[in-house]
């Protein structure tokens, strides 16, 4: 309970800091680029023309207004996989900060998933584009993207804590998380529909800890829905068990970065 205290005092204290760290981050993703930050609205269009004219012809028959389904998938899956991969060197790539001065090392990580956030907002820009090209309705439940995003955020920054500090003691975990980020988005159903997989195997699906995220945000975006209690419940219910994880682990090792950084 102290340490939750600490965080928050500290998290208030720096964060101006945080601020600065999450300014770098998008400074450095964008450098010697002349669109910049459209890119961030640019590529997620690109690449949802592609999956359309690759995959609709396979799915229109099961999948109504792909370039939605799939953009809306896209942009969730992308904004985890894009803050956790940028978290692993978060730590180490410090190293000469943190060897100087005392800065609360999960800031470095939690900027990184603010600037994923970041990123995911010019991302929805272009799925709101997607939406009214395609002619699907614009629903008033698009504001339930917020708490999603609350729980997308403590699932992201759980993961984030927890490759950080393995990542300081074990350098192979950026080889072996590019490969578990490929397998995981062709175990999402972000380009297909789960009815395509057998029966006997949608259960291990479903274990699929970002499928209801992915579900949540469909709901939203494409049928006009907002989750009940029971899907926002097990939304928070991840999100806070990835969080606690990643806290527990970084919590227990960060003293000891300084001797393997």
């Amino acid at each position: 309970m102290n340490y939750i205290k600490k965080v928050l005092n500290n998290f208030y204290r720096y964060n101006s800091l945080l601020i600065q760290l999450v300014k770098r981050d998008l400074k450095v993703k964008y450098r010697r680029s002349i669109l910049g930050i459209v890119w961030t609205v640019l590529s997620p269009l690109l690449m949802m023309c592609v999956m359309t004219v690759v995959f609709s012809t396979l799915f229109k028959a099961s999948i109504e207004n792909f370039p939605v389904y799939m953009l809306s998938a896209n942009i969730l899956f992308g904004f985890n996989s894009e803050s956790t991969s940028q978290s692993l060197y978060s730590i180490t790539g410090n190293a000469g900060l943190l060897s100087k001065v005392y800065i609360p090392k999960y800031l470095f990580p939690l900027s990184k998933v603010i600037s994923g956030l970041v990123n995911f907002g010019f991302s929805f820009i272009a799925l709101l584009v997607v939406i009214i090209i395609t002619g699907a309705p614009l629903h008033i439940s698009l504001f339930a993207t917020f708490p999603l995003l609350v729980y997308m955020i403590l699932f992201s920054l759980g993961i984030s804590l927890l490759l950080a500090s393995l990542f300081v003691f074990f350098r192979d975990m950026s080889h072996l998380y590019s490969i578990i980020i490929l397998v995981w988005t062709y175990l999402t159903p972000i380009f297909y529909p789960l009815e395509i997989i057998p029966a006997s195997y949608q259960k291990f699906i479903n274990f699929n800890p970002i499928l209801p995220y992915i579900n949540y945000f469909r709901s939203i975006t494409m049928q006009g829905v907002i989750p009940g209690i029971y899907e926002n419940f097990i939304c928070l219910l991840i999100g806070v068990i990835s969080f606690i994880l990643g806290m527990f682990v970084f919590y227990k090792s960060q003293d000891k970065f300084v001797l393997y950084m």
